[in-house]
């Protein structure tokens, strides 16, 4: 349940923290309705290729521990580190993602059976690359959607990109050959407020022609 709703605050406030209040954790219905709101997140063709694997458990942490090299505070403190994975084979669910769709009224059938005619070569044939980097910015909207909802429910996060990506999926038995390492996001109850940092303006990245 959502306890700001001041969506001013969310994005100007978000701090990326690193040490939290080790005794506060997220139960699974409520970790569910956080990740259940992050995926109204956008992708691709809607196929939703993130996958989320919830490191809460001490045996779970414990094995991840050496794996995320100098963000070990987090893994020690956090409810929960949600190590997120692109799914390159996302489109096995292109039939229920639109049949499902039909039937509910979003989508008309003959709009599901072009898609469907137009994506299933274009899927088969490309290659794995293309794949991959489709499945990173997909599981990066996600990730940042994430850490938006997070504060929404009271809780704070810390987007990491530095761990060892292929050690990781083998060690949460997530194949190496489908699913690509995208970010690990720790999450929790903020035991100090973090850094604030330093913005570009748009006179330094914004280019007008």
């Amino acid at each position: 349940m959502f306890k700001n709703n001041d969506f001013e605050d969310i994005i100007k406030n978000r701090r990326s923290i690193r040490t939290y209040d080790a005794d506060v954790k997220i139960s699974k219905e409520e970790m569910e309705a956080i990740l259940t709101d992050a995926m109204r997140a956008p992708s691709s063709v809607n196929m939703q290729p993130w996958r989320f694997v919830v490191v809460e458990s001490p045996e779970g942490k414990e094995k991840l521990r050496p794996l995320i090299r100098f963000n070990t505070q987090q893994n020690d403190t956090s409810a929960a580190m949600v190590v997120i994975f692109g799914d390159t084979n996302s489109f096995e669910n292109g039939e229920k993602i639109f049949s499902s769709a039909v039937e509910q009224g979003l989508m008309p059938q003959d709009v599901k059976d072009k898609q469907m005619a137009a994506l299933t070569p274009y899927y088969a044939n490309s290659p794995r690359e293309e794949l991959e980097r489709v499945s990173i910015i997909d599981g990066s909207l996600v990730a940042m959607q994430l850490m938006l909802v997070a504060r929404a429910y009271g809780y704070d996060t810390n987007p990491i990109g530095g761990f060892e990506r292929k050690e990781v999926a083998e060690a949460f038995d997530m194949d190496t050959e489908r699913y690509v390492p995208v970010m690990i996001v720790s999450i929790g109850k903020a035991k100090d407020t973090g850094y604030g940092s330093y913005r570009l303006s748009t006179e330094d990245t914004v280019f007008w022609k």
